[in-house]
């Protein structure tokens, strides 16, 4: 059995200055043929499992490249087109030798770039042309992706993670190697049906109503001839002619049962829209009642810094919710509070020139874009210098480049110059912050802080602190996206699809 497996991954935000090349590539993780580390990440987990299987089974893996890039905004077309061809020459070059029995591709599911509306989808097109049809081609995707006409038709198996946070990335990249390997032996016809839900909406799955639909794909998924179910709640930051949630059912030689599977979650998810997000409050109302609650708290009060969340694709460099701290704290008070992270790759390489104890007039953050706040202006002390920064992700490692601690009025703030949004209190270890001995943590991240950060704090503010991320889509403005979904529309159910 012969299993080529390689990836290219990232999220594009289709409003997000900040544009990703070659070099995002390679600060967050660029691995050559044969080169992975043996520790997963967020859209490789399948490599590392594939790599147990073929020892355990006597599989014939052969590796291609695997990349994976921060999210940012449009990819550049020869940034894609150069890792695209390599992986391609890296197919050509595995039938040339003998053919494959199937292709597992690490993906994202979110990427766009110049010149492709759905690059990933492409991608999958052109292995199959190399290889054929006989060969099972599998995927593993992010939820917060586009469901593509490509993708579904030349992929014979899509999963993507059931959870938000991704907690389940691993569990993902072993359903992905064992149905294709199962498939490959004959054990299984996989028949993938999807079911369109016609809207846009943010699924945590750490809170209700989101968490019953979770456990009821689990257990969907214990059902005799039930073989994956997902959900791809769509990304509302990409202009994608694809955006929006759509239902995945892969079910045993049978496509009337899975296209039923489809349509039944579809229609559940479709019930609870708009419930799973939590309240959100503006800045100065977050700040007052973390101020408030702070002395009465055995753990740190956690500000959650929502639209600024490099993993939407933004910069993560706003200042707004410091201003409001720096304005609202108590004058010579003992709270302590701790930022992580604003990124500034500038602000990061002064602070390793005048080294650690340096006393220096700094000015930092929201220069990448609007809606951002102001650049800070403080004499900082330079508390910490690490120049690879990282925080882990479950079983993974999230790099965060060269990064600083700087102090000022009694706050901490970690600068670092690979965008990363918040995923565990490491974050603030790894920089010498004991986030345990903090009053307030403010913290960049949508909802995959809240695994790590749930088990430091009992008490969570989601604050909506200036609109760097395009999170409403009724004023979203869109040029490729479809128009007839909720809630662009209420009703969508009622429409006729645009032509």
């Amino acid at each position: 059995m012969r299993i080529f497996v390689a990836g290219i991954a990232t999220e594009t935000n289709s409003f997000s200055p900040i544009f990703v090349g070659l070099d995002d590539f390679k600060a967050s993780l660029y691995a050559a043929p044969y080169k992975h580390p043996e520790t997963p990440t967020l859209c490789t987990a399948a490599l590392v499992v594939l790599r147990q299987r073929a020892k355990k089974d006597g599989i014939d893996l052969i590796e291609g490249t695997t990349s994976w890039a921060d999210p940012g905004g449009l990819i550049s077309q020869q940034c894609y087109e150069t890792l695209r061809d390599e992986i391609l020459a890296q197919v050509t070059a595995a039938i040339k030798q003998q053919p494959l029995d199937g292709v597992v591709l690490c993906l994202h599911g979110a990427m766009i770039a110049q010149g492709y509306d759905d690059p990933e989808g492409e991608l999958i097109c052109q292995i199959r042309k190399l290889v054929g049809d006989k060969t099972i081609i599998g995927a593993n995707l992010d939820p917060h992706s586009h469901l593509t006409a490509k993708r579904f038709e030349y992929a014979d198996i899509l999963c993507a993670f059931k959870e938000f946070p991704h907690t389940d990335f691993v569990q993902t990249g072993e359903q992905i190697v064992d149905l294709v390997i199962r498939s490959i032996k004959g054990e299984i016809k996989p028949k993938m049906a999807q079911y369109d839900c016609k809207m846009i909406d943010i699924f945590p799955s750490s809170r209700q109503p989101m968490r019953q639909f979770v456990d009821d794909m689990l257990d969907g998924e214990r059902q005799q001839g039930v073989l994956s179910l997902s959900l791809i709640h769509g990304f509302m930051a990409g202009d994608s002619p694809w955006m929006g949630t759509k239902m995945i059912a892969i079910y045993d030689d049978n496509m009337d049962i899975a296209a039923h599977l489809a349509k039944d979650f579809g229609d559940k998810i479709i019930s609870i829209r708009g419930q799973s997000m939590p309240s959100m409050l503006t800045e100065d109302i977050a700040v007052e009642q973390a101020l408030l609650v702070v002395t009465k708290q055995q753990t740190p009060v956690i500000i959650a810094d929502v639209w600024d969340n490099p993993g939407g694709g933004v910069a993560g460099d706003g200042t707004i919710i410091l201003q409001s701290l720096l304005s609202l704290k108590p004058k010579n008070t003992n709270i302590k509070i701790a930022i992580g992270t604003i990124w500034d790759p500038m602000a990061v390489q002064l602070c390793f020139k005048a080294g650690i104890g340096a006393i220096i007039p700094l000015r930092f953050g929201a220069k990448s874009a609007p809606n951002t706040g102001q650049p800070i202006d403080k004499m900082v002390t330079v508390i910490n210098l690490n120049a690879e920064a990282a925080q882990t992700f479950g079983a993974s490692q999230v790099p965060m480049g060269a990064s600083v601690v700087i102090e000022f009025e009694g706050v901490q703030v970690i600068l670092n110059s690979t965008r990363a949004q918040a995923f565990e209190p490491s974050l603030f270890e790894n920089m010498g912050i004991e986030p345990l001995s903090q009053d307030i943590l403010v913290i960049k991240s949508t909802n995959h802080f809240y695994a790590g950060f749930n088990k430091i704090s009992d008490h969570i503010i989601y604050c909506d602190a200036g609109k760097p991320y395009p999170n409403n889509p009724k004023t979203t403005a869109y040029t490729k996206a479809p128009k007839n979904i909720w809630p662009l529309v209420d009703d969508p159910w009622g429409c006729v699809d645009d032509p």
